[in-house]
């Protein structure tokens, strides 16, 4: 199951009691950079004012997201691979904005963060390899609990007196009916698997340790070109 964002831009969740976190803070930094060059170059003049200066800026903003959708896609399926897992479910509700917010500076608030284009490029890759891509609606899976089992109805479904178990407490945690803190994108990973029940996934190792510490991969310095082998080259200690 795969949760997207900003920060932590791909939290995966696996049937084997397993979670990680693709870092989206570099691409989030490198698209801020895109952005403040482009409304610098283009000061003072009209929207439409365009020259080789800013081709240059935007093929080396183009260049760095093909590079990270690539390496994240191949990670995600190498993973896929190496743990004999079939299906990858992704959360993604259809005709959502891909933009993230990135301050109060400038004109650049919100940069488009290329998740859709991961989901097309996962999506050539799962067919290569006999992997099963599903992608779902995602309403509810970031304030349900999963842990407590909560209820995960469709958009715009959602009965009468629903209520989830837990709650965000602060950025980054959730906390369950029982009290425990967990991180909030892998309890969201978690409840994205749980949306596919046709699947019949079994979730029984799924526990709170799987939830509470995903390992964090950063997909431009720590992963070498081993990436296409070894899912685990990249990994980067602490997880946040």
């Amino acid at each position: 199951g795969i949760d997207h964002g900003g920060d932590n831009w791909l939290t995966c969740v696996t049937t084997l009691g397993q979670s990680f976190i693709i870092d989206g803070k570099k691409l989030k930094s490198m698209n801020q950079g895109h952005a403040r060059l482009v409304a610098k170059h283009k000061a003072g003049k009209s929207d439409f004012y365009w020259d080789s200066n800013l081709d240059r800026i935007q093929l080396k903003r183009n260049n760095q997201m093909r590079d990270a959708i690539n390496k994240a896609a191949r990670f995600i399926v190498n993973r896929c691979l190496a743990d004999g897992i079939g299906n990858i479910v992704f959360g993604w509700n259809e005709g959502q904005k891909q933009r993230s917010n990135m301050g109060r500076s400038g004109n650049h608030k919100n940069v488009i963060i290329p998740t859709k284009r991961l989901i097309e490029r996962l999506r050539q890759l799962c067919s290569e390899y006999g992997i099963k891509l599903i992608t779902t609606e995602e309403s509810y899976t970031s304030k349900a609990s999963f842990l407590d089992g909560d209820s995960l109805p469709k958009y715009g479904e959602k009965p009468a007196g629903w209520n989830p178990s837990g709650k965000r407490v602060r950025r980054g945690l959730y906390r369950t009916a029982s009290g425990n803190l967990i991180n909030a994108d892998t309890n969201g990973a978690a409840n994205i698997l749980r949306k596919v029940t046709t699947q019949s996934f079994d979730m029984t190792k799924v526990a709170r340790e799987a939830l509470t510490l995903p390992h964090r991969y950063d997909l431009f310095n720590s992963m070498s070109k081993s990436y296409r082998y070894k899912s685990e080259e990249g990994r980067v200690y602490p997880p946040s």
